[in-house]
């Protein structure tokens, strides 16, 4: 989990000043560039100066809570090079309100004017299962483009990620020597499920029942993402009617306040009506009628 006012050093109050004069003296220490600089640090202190510096961007962060923001909120048109030149990328986190120009304003007076080469961004798409967006997955993907040498890079995705989703890898795009390495987007295609759907934290599905299990009760073995289970139908079922499950569902990831828990697994149940109806259903149906049902 990434605390970006720890990172920097700075109350969760700090003003525009405070925030910047804190990056400020990191970047100093840090940038690769400088003896005894420190890459990694560098690029988390920058990472966290691009959304702490922007307002929009800050406000998110602040709701959504102290997690790993780069890698499950960045989307946009972040494969474009860096816009202030000097040697980071912040398209990921989106246009709004952040101005590169004032990071290259900051390592500009660190380094007097002098500019620092950044590599490319790299973007790569990958399929993953239903089941595989839900409880999360490892994936290794093949980087071979003209901007870099062919490498194996491992991908971590979280449980519960989305169709379309991008995941931010930084420092995996293209290495520049004496310069920093550009960093690795990763869109995610997720392929639907034959009857599962998800909402939130939450898996949907609808099941078909006779009108005799409705009005008797009956108990289904139902498929979930966990393996079989038994469903108890109570007697009076009624057509629309949503059966819960609890913890069937996704589960919390780190990026919530529910951390640790799962959703819940919701069944909608639909009655079947027959069509057509045999003489001696027709004559029982009747005979029902008669009784008032």
């Amino acid at each position: 989990m990434k605390d970006y006012y720890k990172i920097l050093g700075v109350d969760k109050n700090a003003n525009e000043d405070e925030i910047k004069k804190a990056f400020r003296k990191l970047a100093h220490v840090h940038h690769p560039d400088k003896s005894g600089g420190n890459e990694a640090k560098f690029k988390e202190a920058s990472e966290a100066y691009s959304v702490l510096s922007d307002k929009k961007k800050r406000a998110e962060y602040d709701n959504f809570g102290s997690g790993d923001f780069s890698a499950n909120r960045a989307g946009g048109s972040a494969y474009g090079g860096d816009p202030s030149g000097f040697g980071f990328d912040f398209s990921g986190f989106g246009n709004a309100g952040f101005d590169t120009s004032d990071l290259g304003d900051i390592l500009s007076s660190i380094f007097g004017g002098r500019r620092v080469r950044r590599g490319r961004d790299i973007a790569v798409d990958i399929e993953l299962s239903f089941q595989e967006s839900v409880f999360g997955a490892e994936r290794k993907v093949v980087i071979n483009s003209k901007f870099v040498k062919q490498k194996e890079v491992s991908i971590g995705v979280p449980p519960g990620i989305d169709d379309g989703q991008m995941i931010r890898l930084n420092g995996q795009g293209e290495a520049l020597e004496g310069g920093v390495p550009g960093d690795l987007y990763v869109k995610v295609h997720v392929r639907k499920h034959p009857y599962l759907r998800k909402e939130g934290y939450n898996l949907i599905m609808d099941l078909e029942i006779k009108l005799t299990e409705a009005l008797l009760g009956a108990e289904k073995v139902i498929h979930t993402l966990d393996g079989e289970i038994t469903l108890k139908i109570s007697a009076g079922a009624k057509h629309g009617s949503i059966l819960r499950v609890k913890g069937k569902g996704v589960p919390h990831n780190a990026h919530t306040r529910q951390s640790g828990g799962r959703g819940d697994l919701y069944i909608r149940l639909s009655i079947q009506i027959p069509e057509n109806l045999s003489k001696e259903a027709h004559h029982v149906v009747e005979e029902l009628k008669q009784l008032g049902l």
